[in-house]
């Protein structure tokens, strides 16, 4: 079931892309430049209607799916899927881990026997 859902989004998700990246709204986008026709296309001069309703209806469906997948896959949840019951404790049997040990710093050089002090 969530698998549907996740396809069923990513489909309405890049038909909306599609549609947003078509129009524009002061008509200078892809849609204006089909075949040099400004709005009209195959004889329909509301072309931008259609896709501001396009827009609408799949961002409507769009919201509609990411609310029901999340009600859908929160209900099917059964108790042993719980990821922070899976999580191994340590019950003292097991010997703590230690630090690493600081490094330690060479001693400085004695000075020569000839050098003055």
């Amino acid at each position: 079931m969530t698998t549907l859902f996740i396809i069923l989004i990513i489909l309405v998700s890049v038909l909306l892309g599609i549609i947003v990246l078509i129009q524009n709204p002061k008509g200078g986008g892809l849609a204006g430049n089909i075949a040099g026709f400004s709005n009209q296309f195959m004889g329909v001069k509301q072309t931008t209607d259609v896709l501001e309703k396009g827009t609408w209806i799949l961002s409507s469906i769009l919201v509609v799916l990411c609310l029901v997948s999340a009600l859908v896959i929160n209900s099917g949840k059964s108790e042993g899927s719980d990821t922070l019951k899976n999580i191994p404790t340590n019950t003292g049997n097991a010997a703590p881990q230690q630090a690493p040990a600081p490094m330690q710093q060479a001693p400085a050089p004695a000075p020569a026997a000839n050098e003055p002090k």
